[in-house]
């Protein structure tokens, strides 16, 4: 039937404008930690991938991911300083997208106008026009002040834990584990160096590669490693052929101080009790080929246990890798020379690197990854011949992990004194733990990550 005349035709819907790549990216890595428990560094790579993005939209990309959710603390308290609702009632999406808006406002070098217009058009692409008003009003009253006027505004000053956890983005449980080990003094400074993005070191395996071949600045304290200044470590030769690895050069130290620690008797046998993903295994594997000895690593997962076989293809001075369970393996009394037991534990002191870990892990994660790293411990003693030597590491600074379980440990073993490892790394300052002989490294210190060291011998 033909159309009556001067009859209006219904409107065609504005086409919505598109989100350009890396913005979009860094929205996806945001929302895999949110639903997947994801770790970005870890699906980072994939999504920039996936988006086809090119060097610089990959760096800007992963700065506004890793960025947003290192002062996801800071921003969400601004956020709700500028809305008209509680934080809990915004849409989860909703405010993904609100907080990377604010860190393009606060904390990168994007005009005002980029920043909120690309936040709002993500969220009207993966919510409603309305959310998208919402979004606009909000944003637009974070660009009102700087970051530094807003932490002023929005910070209380009292107490100095919630002082400290808006203005540096941390929980208030970690700020307070975090003042127990480093003191007043140095607290803010630890929680700022969480907050800055480590540049990527990379590890010369021994009897594959050398330092010389590597590209970047030889670390200060590793006599393995470098600090590479820039691009893709993938494109590095030794990298990609497995001869060399990234790797923080604390836990480069760790392996090498387990392999400087003097030791009588035999020295043939060498265990990684808890080897996943394997980069110091294949550190120690070459530290082992060159004085005759052999590794084997232990993994309780089986999906870790292939990636330490991975990182250990074509080293020498590997016996093997097997899956099994770290608290009760089926290990020889009495059979291994050396033990590194690097134990599962919070992650807090590496939270420079996996900087959603602040925001996943609780208080109560302490009281179960305590009693493991007891268990691994006692474990790992008792696979030691008398005389040898297990180090225990963990990235963590926090009492309960480090100096408490040592403390522990020496109450349940009388056949095990504490050596000291503080004397085997004499080049790296201020380092000493909270036990005489014990190693604890720093962010602000050292540009590591921070690692706690005891080493323990079987007597």
């Amino acid at each position: 039937m033909p159309e009556a005349r001067g009859a209006r035709r219904p409107r065609a819907a504005a086409p919505r404008p598109e989100v350009d790549a890396s913005r979009l990216a860094a929205y996806e890595v945001l929302k895999a930690v949110r639903v997947d428990g994801a770790y970005a560094n870890l699906v980072l790579p994939a999504v920039i991938r996936h988006y086809r993005l090119d060097a610089r939209d990959a760096a800007f990309a992963t700065e506004l991911a890793s960025g947003t959710l290192r002062l996801r603390g800071t921003y969400d308290s601004v956020i709700a300083a500028c809305a008209d609702r509680p934080l809990r009632k915004i849409e989860e999406k909703v405010l993904d997208a609100l907080r990377l808006g604010a860190h393009q406002l606060l904390s990168m070098r994007v005009p005002d106008h980029a920043a909120i217009s690309t936040s709002v058009t993500l969220v009207r692409t993966k919510g409603s026009s309305g959310a998208g008003n919402f979004a606009n009003a909000v944003l637009r009253r974070v660009s009102e002040h700087d970051l530094e006027t807003w932490i002023a505004r929005v910070a209380p000053p009292k107490p100095p834990s919630r002082y400290a956890a808006v203005a540096f983005s941390h929980p208030v449980w970690i700020v307070d584990e975090l003042r127990k080990a480093v003191g007043e003094a140095e607290l803010h400074a630890v929680l700022a160096a969480d907050n800055v993005p480590p540049k990527v070191t990379l590890v010369a395996r021994p009897g594959r590669a050398t330092v010389a071949e590597l590209p970047g600045t030889p670390t200060p304290y590793s006599p393995y490693g470098v600090v590479l200044e820039g691009g893709d470590p993938g494109s590095v030769p030794a990298v990609s052929e497995g001869r060399a690895g990234v790797q923080d050069e604390g836990s480069q130290l760790v392996a090498a101080l387990m392999a400087a620690a003097p030791l009588e008797g035999a020295d043939r046998r060498w265990l990684d009790l808890c080897a996943g993903p394997g980069g110091k295994s294949a550190l120690l594997a070459g530290l082992a080929a060159e004085r005759g000895a052999g590794l084997v690593a232990l993994e309780r997962q089986h999906h870790r246990s292939r990636l330490v076989a991975r990182n250990l293809e074509g080293s020498d001075g590997v016996v093997g890798v097997v899956t099994g369970d770290g608290t009760a393996a089926p290990l020889r009394p009495g059979s291994f020379d050396r033990v590194l037991v690097d134990a599962p534990c919070t992650g807090l002191g590496a939270l420079r690197r996996r900087p959603e870990a602040r925001w996943r892990r609780k208080p109560d994660d302490l009281f179960t990854l305590v009693l493991l790293q007891r268990q691994l411990v006692s474990a790992a003693i008792s696979a030691t011949r008398p005389g040898g030597l297990v180090l225990y590491a963990t990235c963590s600074p926090v009492r309960a992990e480090t100096g408490d379980v040592v403390t522990s440990v020496l109450r349940l073993h009388d056949d095990v004194r504490l050596e000291d490892a503080r004397a085997l790394l004499p080049d790296v300052p201020d380092c000493d733990g909270p036990l005489p002989g014990t190693v604890q490294l720093w962010p602000h210190r050292h540009g590591t990550d921070a690692m706690f060291m005891a080493l323990l011998r079987r007597v």
